[in-house]
Parts: C-alpha cells; structure tokens; sequence
C-alpha cells in the first residue's frame, strides 16, 4: 500500500474522530464547556497528533531538500541570517518594559523582543534594497 493510500486513511480517521470530538463538544453546550473544559480534551489530542504528522512531514522533506541541493550555500545562507541575529541582539536594548497587561517586562525578555524587532528591520532594509538594486541593474540593461 502506497504512502498515499495511507495518508488518506490517516487523514479519514483524523477527520472522524474530529467531526465525533466536536459533536460531544456541542451536544454538552457552551456553558458546561466553559465552566469544566469537558470534552476538550480529545478535539486538542486530534489536532495535536495533526499538528506532530505536519511537523514530521516538514522536517522530513525540508532535510530531504537541502541534502538533495547546495549544502555550502544553505550552511553559508544559514550563516548570514546568524550573523544578522547577533547583529541586532547586540543593537538591542535591555531596559525592562510595560507590558500590555500592565506587568513588568524582565531585561532578557526585553532584549530578545528588541532583537526581534532590530532583525525584522536589518532583514527588511537588505530585501529593500535588493529590490532596488536589481530594478537599476534591469534598467540599465
């Protein structure tokens, strides 16, 4: 039996056991479901063995792909964006913020988040200017 046939029937499994899953959810009403959570349990188990066969599959042909093509461009790809995050986790500042919910912010937490953000704009300004450099270069020609 083909990987096909048995996805398919994974898939088919999944899929009834969810439509079960939610038609008990249903059938015991939003406030029992509200006030105890029962019910729930066995939807989350559903989408969480969803969750781990997507990640699986993911991981396998993203491996599969960078074995299959350049591994020194991946590696030196892979590299650079490294570089980018040490970059921006050095540019960022570890001053503890307000959080929405009015709690305090920890200096790690605060870096990391700077970090994010400092990367975000180092990675937008190089696709901005890739953008710019290849229209003048296909103007040119």
């Amino acid at each position: 039996m083909g990987l096909h046939k048995i996805l398919k029937i994974v898939a088919l499994i999944l899929s009834v056991a969810g439509i079960i899953f939610l038609a008990m959810i249903v059938a015991k009403g939003d406030e029992v479901v509200k006030a105890t959570g029962e019910g729930v349990d066995g939807y989350l188990y559903v989408a969480y063995i969803m969750f781990a066969i997507v990640l699986l599959f993911v991981i396998i042909f993203v491996i599969k792909g960078i074995l299959a093509g350049n591994i020194k461009k991946t590696l030196i790809t892979i590299g650079a964006f490294l570089v980018v995050v040490i970059i921006a986790y050095v540019l960022a500042d570890d001053t503890p913020m307000m959080k929405s919910d009015g709690a305090m912010m920890t200096e790690n937490a605060s870096r990391w988040a700077g970090t994010g953000l400092y990367s975000f704009y180092i990675l937008a300004i190089l696709a901005i200017g890739a953008m710019v450099l290849s229209g003048i270069k296909k103007i040119a020609k």
